[in-house]
């Protein structure tokens, strides 16, 4: 071989060797990047499972805090309740039956939710009401219907001006769950679409679970009986809307219900309307005993 081919093969060996040279420090640089990048999804995976675990944690205590406050509103309502001869299962009914009709009618999860903790304050002005007229098992007098009338505006005096949205909710209910879809309930008379959806909805599961559970002034009503009375309300007494929502979520209804469950009305007991039902606007229907109590 020549000097110039021997330069030649020289120079196409040293070029080689820098090549071998090249990759050998690109194959360990990306080694390193492999094994920083291994190391990388070790640490992230690590703290997706310390992030899953936060946040878990979290969500527990946001439970039972949330929990914790729906039990105490439960016994800061039975407060005002527990005179009326009926236990703390009655605001507990009362909240669920709201949030079910609720979801029912489509209100976002929010919305249940704020109606689910707001209904239990829809009587608190019955603290203000005297035991002898609350308590009474006949007829009220005109002026003893007055007073019970009043615990709309006492509860609404109660909570009002709080600026939490639940507080402020409830003090809307307490004031107009009596209010009628045909103007002629109380304390304002308001009348239709005037009267603010969640005490419409307050309102007739109020009435439901007033007529089917045992009072100081009555026995409780048969399930059908109640609910023909609801059915036949709606227009009257009932926004048909919400009527409509009852009658589709009825079974959901009568699960809370069951979890709650009243003694039952043995089928040969004889249906009284009581002087009170009457009174407040609840009339016979066929097949009932007109005679009241």
């Amino acid at each position: 071989m020549d000097t110039e081919g021997q330069g030649g093969y020289e120079d196409l060996c040293a070029q080689l060797m820098r090549y071998a040279q090249d990759l050998a420090v690109l194959f360990r640089d990306s080694k390193d990047q492999q094994q920083a990048l291994a190391s990388l999804r070790r640490q992230l995976s690590s703290y997706a499972v310390d992030f899953r675990r936060t946040y878990h944690q979290l969500n527990v205590q946001y439970l039972a805090t949330k929990e914790a406050h729906l039990d105490t509103i439960y016994r800061l309502s039975l407060a005002a309740e527990y005179r009326d001869e009926d236990t703390g299962d009655h605001i507990k009914r009362m909240s669920r039956y709201s949030a079910v009709v609720a979801e029912a009618m489509g209100f976002s999860a929010s919305e249940v939710e704020r109606i689910l903790y707001a209904s239990p304050m829809h009587d608190v002005g019955k603290i203000g009401i005297p035991d002898s007229i609350l308590r009474k098992p006949g007829k009220l007098t005109h002026e003893e219907f007055e007073i019970i009338k009043s615990h709309t505006t006492i509860g609404a005096r109660i909570l009002d001006g709080s600026e939490a949205d639940v507080i402020q909710q409830a003090q809307v209910i307490a004031l107009n769950h009596h209010e009628k879809w045909n103007g002629q309930g109380y304390p304002n008379g308001l009348k239709r679409t005037k009267i603010p959806m969640p005490a419409r909805i307050v309102g007739l599961v109020d009435v439901f679970d007033a007529l089917t559970t045992r009072r100081p002034y009555k026995e409780a009503y048969p399930l059908k009986l109640a609910c023909d009375i609801i059915e036949r309300e709606g227009g009257h007494s009932f926004d048909p809307e919400v009527v409509d929502a009852f009658n589709r979520s009825l079974d959901a209804i009568l699960e809370v219900r069951r979890e709650y469950q009243e003694a039952a009305r043995r089928p040969e007991e004889p249906v009284i309307l009581s002087e009170r039902d009457r009174q407040a606007g609840v009339e016979a229907l066929p097949g009932t005993d007109d005679q009241g109590v």
